[in-house]
């Protein structure tokens, strides 16, 4: 049978599955019943989720979990998880009533600025383009107006326009570098907009210039390094003594740990992965995009050149302080925060925040998840928590019973929990 299909986006949902069973899946019955058991019964708010995008056969589910005790600048938080991976919300938790005995988390926006760039290229000479686009720099932001006036009434809008001489990395390229305000939209269709209009005044004014002129494309940026955010914790070293924890040799170890993932990549990145874990969670609950979260804080993790951590600790004077600055560019209103009705609720849990207050919030989740994660590696060890919360992920691959299941929990709160050990444990219950 042939794979390729014609139409297939003007086909029914149901003659989609249809389809995606007959061709890849043997035409199971039961793998058409595992997509259509997922559709919400609510045909209103299933008909939104299949218009977020395009050729929607079922909704793929993630757990939805809350981490409540964070104390962000002298306010409580419950923040909103959206993960897959366990103990991530556990230690996300644990961290936050950790620090809210010590003074909480203390945070700060460093800097809102958004870039977008039109890519282009000049054959001619650049004193004659830079003269042009001295001349014509006005007019790219009066072209605009209409684009801009509703943002600007709010307080942002177009920050600047440079023109930057690329030639030196490739033949005859050239940009025009905009900066830009967008307040509480994160702002790609704004942005993107904006830029549009820049390149169709830039073509319709080259015929000023001596050379040819040609637009390739423009696209906002991802990597924002100059929209920062900052969060903090600090206490005295004596206050970090917590369940037989001797807290002179806990705080060394953890500086030591973080100024390991400081200069070795390949610590780097899981001791990075780990912050992620707890910054994803948030922007997918709020709506935002975490791809593009992902990007530009990866990138912003190799500026110097070397790919090294993004969080930093220090002890000084007898006072330990562990930090995290990183670029976020976030979004609460626009997108889905309107749209997803669990995007709508998470935002309200977190009493609707502005744009400059959930990069606040994102940035501590991350500073708590990857708190929580050095805390482990310098004492017990990773695998100890992590693989508790893995067991139920173990015991439900084996359908376990809710009386296995608390049997074998109750085995494993005095023995090494592994993969081996669980199904050992589930074999001899079962004989």
């Amino acid at each position: 049978m042939t794979k390729l299909v014609s139409g297939f986006s003007k086909l029914s949902k149901t003659e989609k599955i249809d389809w995606l069973v007959q061709t890849y899946l043997n035409g199971n019955s039961s793998a058409k019943e595992t997509i259509t058991q997922y559709w919400n019964t609510n045909k209103k708010l299933q008909n939104l989720h299949d218009d977020f995008i395009e050729n929607t056969i079922s909704n793929f589910y993630l757990p939805l979990g809350v981490a409540p005790n964070f104390d962000i600048n002298g306010k409580i938080y419950t923040i909103p998880m959206v993960i897959e991976e366990s103990s991530v919300v556990a230690a996300a938790s644990k961290a936050a009533k950790f620090w809210q005995e010590r003074g909480g988390f203390k945070t700060e926006v460093i800097s809102t600025e958004k870039i977008g760039q039109v890519h282009f290229t000049y054959n001619g000479k650049f004193e004659e383009l830079n003269t042009f686009f001295k001349n014509t720099k006005n007019q790219f932001l009066s072209d605009a107006k209409d684009l801009t006036k509703n943002m600007e009434k709010r307080g942002g809008g177009i920050l600047d326009i440079t023109l930057v001489d690329k030639t030196e990395d490739l033949d005859n390229y050239y940009q025009l570098h905009a900066t830009f305000e967008t307040l509480d939209a994160m702002g790609a269709n704004f942005i993107n907009s904006c830029l549009e209009q820049f390149a169709t005044t830039l073509k319709n004014n080259a015929n000023q210039l001596s050379g040819d002129l040609n637009v390739v494309m423009s696209i906002l940026s991802n990597y924002v390094p100059n929209c920062l955010v900052k969060a903090s914790v600090s206490c005295k070293i004596e206050e970090l003594a917590d369940k037989g924890i001797n807290a002179e040799e806990f705080a060394t170890k953890f500086v030591q740990a973080v100024n390991i993932a400081k200069v070795e990549p390949f610590r780097a990145v899981t001791h990075n992965k780990g912050i992620m874990n707890g910054i994803d969670a948030v922007v997918l609950a709020t709506g935002n995009d975490f791809r593009a979260i992902e990007a530009g804080v990866h990138a912003y993790a190799s500026k110097n050149g070397t790919y090294s951590s993004l969080t930093h600790a220090e002890i000084n004077d007898g006072i330990f302080t562990f930090w995290i600055e990183l670029p976020l560019a976030l979004g609460t209103v626009g997108g889905l925060t309107k749209l997803h009705p669990l995007v709508k609720m998470a935002l309200e849990i977190l009493g609707n925040p502005s744009a400059k207050d959930l990069m606040q919030i994102v940035a501590v989740a991350g500073l708590a998840q990857n708190f929580g994660a050095l805390r482990s590696l310098v004492t017990t060890g990773i695998q100890e928590g992590h693989m508790k919360m893995h067991l139920m992920n173990i015991l439900n691959q084996f359908n376990a019973s809710a009386e296995e299941k608390t049997t074998i929990v109750n085995h494993f709160k005095h023995h090494t929990v592994s993969h081996s050990a669980v199904v050992n444990e589930i074999e001899k219950l079962r004989s």
